[in-house]
């Protein structure tokens, strides 16, 4: 792949066979970051799993960085209400659904009610696609709603592993404070850490690297020197 001059002059600022700290690389992809907009910063890191395996979960960011999210509701009843009053973009049950399956999709994020679920669910093909799809163990099916809506508005992001064994998710932005950045990636790496497998055995995180939209990774030293050693 052929990269343009201004990446490959980024490039050439970073030390491919250097681990960095997350302060010195997190400063160095705002450093190197050439883009005329504010790119996002993304965090990158290769897990060892086997094929049984899944790693997923949701992380509430100390620091919120991305836009408002469009939050839709599938919801009867008192829910609805509920969901109105606590600032979820669209609510509502079949004409939601039917709305969806003319290929509307204006919204971010779905929540549904467990009740809903057997009729959300005929959206699979749609929503599942999209990575849309309401599901439990991301908190988004819920009789929760004003915590849901809550973490939804205040930044929360699901992560997960693909089948190459990657968690790619965005961290911040270059315009932000590296300390600002930083507690995003600590918030995230211990939420990662949690969802360790319980039957793993040896090293969970290969390695883990930092970058912006359009620049090059920055490897990251993330495991604790040894001693007596640099």
């Amino acid at each position: 792949m052929s990269h343009g001059k201004k990446y490959r002059s980024a490039v050439e600022k970073i030390d491919a066979e250097k681990l960095y700290s997350y302060d010195e690389a997190l400063g160095l992809v705002k450093t190197v970051a050439f883009a005329k907009f504010d790119e996002t910063v993304e965090i990158s890191v290769k897990l060892n799993l086997k094929k049984n395996h899944t790693v997923r979960d949701t992380v509430v960011m100390p620091n919120t960085f991305l836009g408002e999210k469009k939050i839709l509701v599938f919801a009867k009843g008192d829910k609805a209400d509920e969901a109105r009053a606590n600032g979820a973009a669209f609510v509502g049950d079949s004409d939601l659904i039917e709305k969806i399956r003319g290929g509307w999709m204006d919204f971010d994020v779905c929540v549904a009610t467990p009740d809903m679920m057997k009729d959300v669910g005929k959206l699979g093909p749609v929503l599942g696609r999209r990575g849309l799809m309401p599901n439990p163990k991301t908190g988004t099916v819920t009789n929760d709603l004003v915590a849901a809506i809550k973490e939804l508005r205040a930044g929360r992001l699901e992560f997960r592993a693909d089948k190459t064994g990657v968690v790619h998710l965005p961290v911040g932005k270059v315009s932000m404070d590296v300390a600002k950045v930083k507690e995003n990636v600590s918030a995230f790496m211990t939420e990662l850490e949690r969802r360790r497998p319980s039957d793993l055995k040896g090293e969970y995180i290969r390695s883990v690297s930092v970058s912006s939209t359009m620049g090059p990774g920055v490897r990251v030293q993330f495991k604790e020197p040894k001693e007596g050693k640099e």
